[in-house]
């Protein structure tokens, strides 16, 4: 085994980074007070399991480019920054041991691929999203390298992209995103020189739902909420691999058509639950407009949100009013927060209008982290439907996959 000390990286290089995840995972558009378990936790995990190995001697970008990256400190964070310094500071060393003892990943192994090693001649797949990471892997298997970006609960709207985001990318044969602008920040890499890969929007392969922004009318990303969609993405994602994998094709297709089965019955199964909620209460409302696919599919009406389609907009207190308004005037049951995103002003949105907030949250642009519950798309999409059920009134039963008749 290494020494401890040879793998230690800059310390200056490790908090940068690690407060970057933190960062673009919104733990900081959450009170830091209330949630100080997950804050270690996500700390913990990406430096044990990403920046501390990436960033070890020989393999750390110079330390200046780290600080003009760098995301705030824990002080710029306000009100109770200072009170987890102790925390983070913790969360490091405890990454680093945990990192210092672990497998470190190769060349093609980068930000919690699978691990290639260089003598790993896979192609190299990155997948912006955790959805589509989990999509991807479920039909490349051990076929691919593959590179997942965003760590559960992150934010895409909102991810800024770090110096190992570029290196993937340029290191990648296959790169696949949602496009219709849901990451950014990623696009606006991917379309850079240097990154010559193959690329795939799985999420533009079907006509999209719009809305209107600033008096123009622009497509709505969030296509997976609608289960026949993602059946579309998942007969494009195998096609883009079957063509970087020939070799490989029967397996690729056999694990596409078995994906493909269980997301059809998927779909039929939230349909059959949302009809159990009575009418009069199928009336969603959400902090961002996240849901319109899935509203549209499964017979739901949006009442309204806090905010558009992006978590970049911030609500005015006259939204805030009209969406308690609105609340009031529907008597809809419930209300809901989402995982991604500061519950305190649709709490305040519920407190006002006197109705429940969901205790459930619900998943909106990212899968949950492990033991969540909402791990794969399968189980977010059933997750959500099982609160959106049982707190408007419905009657769940859980979702079971049946194999298909041979």
């Amino acid at each position: 085994m290494r020494s401890f000390l040879s793998c230690v990286p800059d310390p200056v290089q490790v908090l940068t980074v690690a407060l970057q995840r933190v960062r673009s995972a919104s733990l900081e558009r959450r009170p830091l007070e209330d949630r100080p378990l997950e804050v270690i936790r996500t700390l913990v995990v990406t430096l044990s399991g990403d920046v501390i190995p990436k960033m070890a001697p020989g393999n750390a970008a110079p330390w200046n480019v780290a600080l003009q990256n760098r995301a705030p400190w824990p002080g710029d964070w306000g009100r109770g920054g200072r009170r987890w310094g102790l925390g983070i500071v913790g969360a490091i060393g405890l990454g680093t041991i945990v990192a210092c003892g672990a497998p470190q990943p190769g060349p093609a192994g980068e930000l919690g691929s699978g691990g290639g090693s260089p003598e790993d001649d896979r192609p190299a797949v990155v997948a912006t999203s955790t959805i589509l990471a989990d999509l991807t892997a479920t039909i490349a298997g051990e076929t691919i390298d593959l590179t997942g970006l965003l760590q559960p609960g992150a934010d895409p709207h909102v991810y800024e992209p770090v110096p190992q985001d570029s290196r993937a990318l340029e290191q990648a044969d296959l790169i696949i995103y949602n496009g219709h602008n849901l990451e950014p920040g990623l696009i606006k890499l991917i379309g850079s020189a240097g990154v010559e890969a193959e690329k795939l929007a799985a999420g533009e392969q079907m006509p999209p739902l719009d809305f209107e922004y600033q008096g123009q009318r622009e497509p709505d990303p969030h296509v997976w909420g609608d289960v026949a969609n993602t059946v579309i993405m998942v007969e494009a994602i195998e096609a883009a691999l079957v063509d970087l994998v020939p070799d490989q094709a029967a397996v690729l297709r056999a694990n596409g058509a078995q994906l493909r089965a269980e997301l059809t019955q998927l779909d039929r199964w939230i349909e059959t639950q949302i009809a159990t909620i009575p009418e009069p209460q199928r009336r969603l409302v959400t902090t961002h407009d996240a849901f319109q696919y899935y509203a549209q599919a499964y017979g739901l009406s949006v009442v309204g949100t806090l905010i558009g389609m992006s978590t970049e907009e911030q609500p005015s207190a006259q939204t805030v009013q009209r969406l308690v308004e609105a609340v009031k005037t529907t008597a809809v049951p419930a209300i809901f927060a989402e995982t991604t995103l500061n519950p305190q002003l649709i709490r305040t949105v519920a407190e006002e209008a006197g109705v429940i907030l969901a205790p459930e949250e619900l998943y909106s642009d990212s899968l949950g982290a492990v033991g969540s519950g909402a791990e794969t798309y399968g189980a977010m999409m059933e997750a959500n439907t099982r609160s959106i059920v049982e707190n408007l009134g419905g009657e769940f039963v859980p979702f079971q996959a049946t194999a298909p008749d041979r």
